[in-house]
């Protein structure tokens, strides 16, 4: 077999423009702010300043993980279940009026958020949700259901029909086949949506800024944004602040790594 040296070479070179930003945000974390502005920058600090994260855990940063905790899970948990009942109600339904539903959730792809923001905030006001963690979750679940639809309706597809013939001659209803055959099946493709979402819910900056006002309502980004124009100046401080930030989400897709390639690939075979 010919080896791609081209290829290879290409993709070591994308693999080091990746990591380079990393590792300066890493090494700069752990420098007092005397050793960032009189060493080299791309090299480590000799003495670790631990002291960073001690400040960053000293203003509030507990308080904005957890509100960042709790949006993802209360995005993504209902994000999942719907999507999947959804997916699964229009791939196996034979009912004519269905078939245009996967397109109709698929419009949601070509509508950008931005232009639907003031919209939503005339909607959270009049339902007395302003400011609320409540008011991040919604619209995350709504935008994030036309992708994960497709996602779990491409692995449904690859579900053999045989499968559910044989429950049916068992005697299993509707509900059964989906909770006992298709749920365990599409796992990987399930995991692959709720990794996608908690990130996208994480790192999600737009809503939290408009539709909240209170400091005990901030999550990750806006306090990371916020913390930034405190320590402006301290620039290590900054950046242990967006490692400590950055821990939780990497942790989950180690957990669910192993699941997303077959989970992004499921039906491409058909």
């Amino acid at each position: 077999m010919k080896r791609n040296w081209i290829g290879g070479t290409f993709g070591w070179l994308w693999l080091l423009a990746v990591l380079l930003p990393l590792y300066f945000v890493a090494i700069t974390s752990l420098k007092s702010i005397s050793t960032y502005f009189g060493s080299n920058p791309v090299l480590p600090s000799p003495q670790l300043a631990f002291e960073n994260f001690t400040a960053v855990l000293e203003a509030d940063f507990t308080t904005y993980l957890l509100n960042s905790v709790l949006v993802a899970l209360g995005t993504v948990v209902p994000l999942v279940l719907m999507a999947f009942m959804a997916s699964y109600a229009t791939v196996r339904s034979r009912h004519r009026l269905f078939r245009p539903v996967r397109s109709l959730f698929l419009l949601g792809l070509a509508i950008p958020v931005q232009a639907t923001i003031v919209p939503i905030y005339l909607v959270i006001i009049r339902m007395h949700m302003y400011d609320s963690l409540a008011a991040l979750m919604l619209p995350g679940i709504a935008f994030g259901l036309p992708l994960s639809i497709l996602i779990i309706s491409n692995a449904l597809r690859d579900v053999p029909g045989e499968l559910f013939e044989a429950m049916d001659i068992d005697g299993c209803t509707e509900w059964q086949k989906m909770w006992r055959l298709a749920f365990p099946i599409v796992r990987p493709a399930l995991v692959t949506v709720a990794v996608y979402q908690a990130l996208m819910s994480w790192n999600g900056f737009l809503f939290p800024l408009i539709l909240t006002q209170s400091p005990d309502m901030r999550t990750l980004p806006l306090a990371l944004w916020s913390f930034q124009g405190e320590y402006a100046t301290n620039v290590p401080v900054v950046m242990a602040a967006v490692v400590l930030s950055s821990i939780p989400i990497v942790l989950l897709y180690i957990v669910g790594r192993r699941y997303l390639v077959s989970g992004m690939t499921a039906g491409s075979g058909k």
